[in-house]
């Protein structure tokens, strides 16, 4: 299974996110949305879950969970928009995977047997930080591979 990760699209879907999350199975959308047609215009893809930010003003925006739980290959990945607002214990509760945004800022690292992922923002630009998207791949062993995918603007 192929996920795509998206973050602050802050109202903006560049049309150099569509390619680069083509043939994904899902995509999961961590916050600052900005407008519901980014999630429609992501729906044309693969299904969408999607989790409210910290500047979703829009009246649909604010309808969306701060939180979710998605299942994936057997799975559990915990999804939310600011990791510094997390209230559990990701091993505790078995995630597999934490997604998150916020930051703007692309990385991925394994903690205690848990993978964080923050995809970057593929929204408007900010200050010198890429634009950018992610990728998982649930093998069906289980093995998780994360990337993140810079996009040439």
């Amino acid at each position: 299974m192929k996920l795509g990760i998206v973050s602050d699209t802050h109202g903006l879907l560049r049309p150099e996110v569509l390619p680069a999350l083509a043939g994904v199975d899902r995509i999961l959308h961590l916050g600052d949305v900005g407008k519901p047609s980014v999630l429609k215009e992501l729906e044309k893809i693969a299904p969408v879950s999607a989790v409210r930010g910290n500047t979703d003003c829009d009246p649909a925006c604010l309808k969306l969970p701060e939180t979710d739980v998605v299942l994936a290959e057997g799975l559990y990945l915990y999804l939310l928009h600011e990791l510094k607002t997390i209230r559990l214990d990701p091993v505790a509760a078995k995630f597999a995977v934490v997604l998150h945004g916020h930051t703007h800022v692309p990385n991925y690292y394994t903690k205690r047997g848990v993978l964080y992922f923050n995809p970057g923002s593929c929204g408007p630009k900010r200050f010198e930080l890429p634009v950018s998207v992610g990728l998982l791949t649930i093998g069906s062993n289980g093995k998780l591979t994360p990337e993140i995918v810079h996009l040439a603007l």
